[in-house]
């Protein structure tokens, strides 16, 4: 299928983390000119970018502070600058959460970062997708809105507020052209998160076998359904929760 990406510009936030880095180079492959935004890894982003180009495609690296609306703002015109007007937004990053007992600061510092910088990023792309008349926001959440965690409110509780404003954001916008979708992964396996060393691996096998896939998810995985939902191919999926989970959520 073609998805109908070469040539558009794709800023993935969050490019530095396994999920993120997989989605970058999958968009690359599909043709797209891709901009990895990262917060305190450029090393990491710098060698997604590397293997795109390397591949024979385009891209480029960014900063962006989730916890600062004028970064969100600097990184769109910086893109804009070096690869071309944003046709997609993969808003990936995140605050993670705490696995020692959330405090206050913690907790307000991860539910203003993860939303309202999403939202920054999503306000900082917006007026280009407009103009255009065509575009595709992806958000990413997580299958904690569902099973809250023990590790704090803050994460879940932003998870949450963000799938609202996605409805909201494909009701408001859907008349621009541009669509808005939900990718929900479940328990992933991932190299930077430490999902067997901090989970442990019998954890990990467990949840695998609770599964109807009979694994968990992995990062090319979420790959393949964000580049659907952010693609041409995808012209009228919208306001929609994509469950990566392999049915996990049926067994439940």
């Amino acid at each position: 299928m073609d998805l109908g990406l070469d040539g558009r510009v794709v800023l993935v936030t969050g490019a530095s983390g396994d999920i993120g880095s997989a989605i970058a180079r999958m968009f690359a492959e599909e043709g797209a000119l891709v901009a990895a935004g990262w917060h305190s890894d450029e090393g990491r982003a710098r060698a997604v970018v590397d293997a795109i180009t390397q591949a024979g495609g385009k891209g480029t690296t960014v900063r962006i502070d989730q916890r600062d609306r004028d970064s969100a703002q600097a990184a769109a015109r910086q893109v804009e600058r070096e690869l071309g007007d944003i046709a997609v937004l993969f808003a990936n990053a995140v605050v993670w959460p705490t696995w020692t007992p959330e405090t206050w600061d913690t907790l307000t510092d991860g539910f203003t970062a993860n939303v309202t910088g999403t939202l920054a990023m999503i306000d900082a792309v917006l007026p280009g997708m407009r103009a255009a008349g065509w575009g595709r926001l992806v958000v990413i959440s997580s299958d904690v809105v569902d099973q809250p965690m023990p590790a704090g409110v803050a994460y879940p509780a932003a998870k949450g507020a963000l799938e609202t404003a996605v409805k909201v954001l494909a009701t408001r916008e859907a008349r621009h052209g541009v669509l808005t979708n939900v990718v929900r992964p479940g328990f992933t396996l991932t190299d930077r998160a430490l999902t067997a060393p901090r989970f442990g691996q019998e954890a990990v096998d467990a949840e695998g076998a609770k599964t109807p896939t009979g694994r968990i998810c992995t990062p090319e995985d979420v790959a393949s359904a964000v580049a659907y939902l952010g693609s041409a191919a995808n012209g009228h999926v919208n306001g929609e929760v994509l469950s990566v989970a392999g049915g996990r959520h049926l067994t439940r």
